[in-house]
């Protein structure tokens, strides 16, 4: 009888630890998704507030300007987060006025800060994607096991970034990227660490969670008027689930190249403290002390 008492709570103890750590990891995965709340968030109110003065379009760029001080500000982000989030601004400000020009989507809104065609603020989205990466990074312990070398990982991203220009030109080749993706990082894991246990994924199902996720919020996004594609300019409707694809790709590029600039500044960190090691060492000999 005690046994059977033992091995129930046992069981029940199990599943509280399992909610527990559920709870912290849906609560580490809030703190990081902070920055993408807040452009739902102003998406949200200036379609339904009257904005004074600015079109919304520039209270967007306003808005998010004023969050990404805050959140450098307050240390939420670090300056190292800062630089890769405005690599991503200036990829994705990029990729919009083609795709804009191309007519893929558009921006409809008036604005003062539109350039080609393009609102500035659109920008933040890609960056709110690399701040999610980044600060999930740091703050579930992220790390990387089997990750391929820098020869296959960058000349890879720069081809799934370059199809999303080309293929208004030539081929669309992105099943066959997605299909290189896959034999690429077959054997690689991600491991996280949450509430000092550490758990692990393969990569290829945390791109497609990411992707998918991320499709839901385009549809988030195209509902609340951030853009719109050819098939919304009448009423709003379902953003094609064949996006998925498109954003599971982009996903890898933005992952790739957050995990190509943590692997090198981990490599110099770890290159700058054997140096350190080695002087220190020099020196204590060259003193003649004994430690």
């Amino acid at each position: 009888m005690d046994s059977t008492v033992r091995i129930q709570k046992g069981r029940r103890g199990k599943r509280m630890n399992g909610v527990k750590q559920l709870f912290r990891f849906g609560w580490e995965q809030a703190l990081s998704c902070l920055f993408p709340v807040v452009i739902f968030a102003s998406l949200a109110l200036t379609k339904f507030i009257s904005m004074p003065i600015l079109p919304r379009y520039d209270w967007l760029l306003i808005i998010f300007l004023l969050m990404q001080w805050l959140m450098v500000r307050s240390g939420l982000e670090t300056k190292d987060e800062l630089r890769v989030i405005t690599l991503f601004h200036l990829i994705g400000l990029t990729l919009e006025i083609f795709k804009v020009n191309m007519g893929s989507w558009s921006y409809p809104e008036e604005g003062f800060s539109k350039v080609f065609g393009v609102p500035l603020y659109s920008g933040f989205m890609y960056a709110s994607v690399a701040s999610y990466l980044c600060q999930a990074w740091r703050r579930l312990d992220v790390n990387l096991v089997k990750w391929p070398s820098f020869s296959i990982v960058v000349p890879l991203a720069a081809a799934i970034y370059l199809n999303f220009f080309t293929h208004h030109y030539w081929l669309d080749i992105r099943w066959w990227l997605s299909l290189a993706v896959i034999i690429v990082f077959w054997r690689t894991w991600v491991t996280y660490k949450v509430g000092g246990k550490h758990y692990r994924m393969p990569l290829a199902l945390s791109f497609v969670l990411i992707g998918f996720f991320i499709w839901i919020a385009e549809n988030i996004a195209t509902f609340f008027g951030a853009w719109q594609y050819p098939n919304q300019t009448e009423a709003w409707s379902l953003v094609h689930l064949g996006k998925v694809s498109s954003w599971l790709l982009l996903v890898i590029v933005s992952f790739l190249i957050v995990a190509t600039l943590k692997q090198v500044k981990s490599r110099n960190y770890r290159y700058s403290t054997r140096k350190i090691i080695r002087q220190n060492e020099e020196r204590y000999r060259g003193s003649g002390k004994v430690y």
